[in-house]
C-alpha cells in the first residue's frame, strides 16, 4: 500500500508502553524553534541570559507551584535549548508531557505579552526525554547539565 501522506513520519519520542505519569526522574531537553538563539549567549563558559532566558529560567523554577507532585533537580538554560531533571513524586497525576507542555505554553505566553515575539514560534515541537533509572545515570546527567555551558562549542545544539 502506498503512503499518500506528503509529510514525513516523525519517530515517536516517548518510550512505547512506559507510563510517564509514574514516579520517577526524567532528563528533558527542550529546543527553541529552528534552534534560534533566543535565550542568550555563552561567553567564557558562562551563560549570559537575555530577558527571554531569564523568563524561561523563572518559569522553569515555578513548575512545582503549578504541579505540587513535581520536584526539580538541576537545570540549565542554554542559548537555544534547555536541559532539566524533573522528578514525579506522586503517580497518576499529570504526565511528563503535560508538565512540559504547560511550561512551554507559559514561556510562549509571557514572551508574547512582552510583544517582542508576537507571531513567532518559540519552541520546537515536542521535547526529548531520558528516563533516569539509577543513581549512576543520575550523577552522569547532573554532571552533563552542570558542565553544559563549558562544552557549548562541542554541543550538538551549537550553531
Amino acid at each position: 500500500m502506498q503512503n499518500n501522506n506528503p509529510l514525513p513520519q516523525r519517530k515517536l519520542p516517548r518510550l512505547h508502553g512506559y507510563d510517564y505519569s509514574s514516579n520517577g526522574a526524567y532528563f528533558v531537553t527542550i529546543c527553541t524553534h529552528q534552534r534560534y538563539h533566543l535565550f542568550g549567549t555563552i561567553t567564557d563558559n558562562v551563560m549570559n541570559c537575555t530577558s527571554a532566558g531569564h523568563m524561561a529560567q523563572r518559569l522553569w523554577l515555578e513548575i512545582p507551584q503549578h504541579f505540587p507532585y513535581i520536584e526539580l533537580d538541576l537545570h540549565v538554560i542554554m542559548p537555544n535549548h534547555m536541559h532539566g531533571i524533573i522528578v514525579i513524586t506522586e503517580p497518576d497525576q499529570h504526565n511528563l508531557s503535560t508538565v512540559i507542555g504547560s511550561y512551554k505554553s507559559a514561556v510562549t505566553r509571557h514572551l508574547r505579552q512582552q510583544r517582542a515575539y508576537t507571531g513567532q514560534k518559540i519552541w520546537q515541537v515536542g521535547f526529548q526525554d531520558h528516563i533516569i533509572r539509577n543513581e549512576a545515570s543520575w550523577n552522569t546527567i547532573r554532571q552533563y547539565v552542570q558542565t553544559n555551558p563549558a562544552r557549548w562549542h562541542d554541543d550538538t545544539f551549537y550553531s
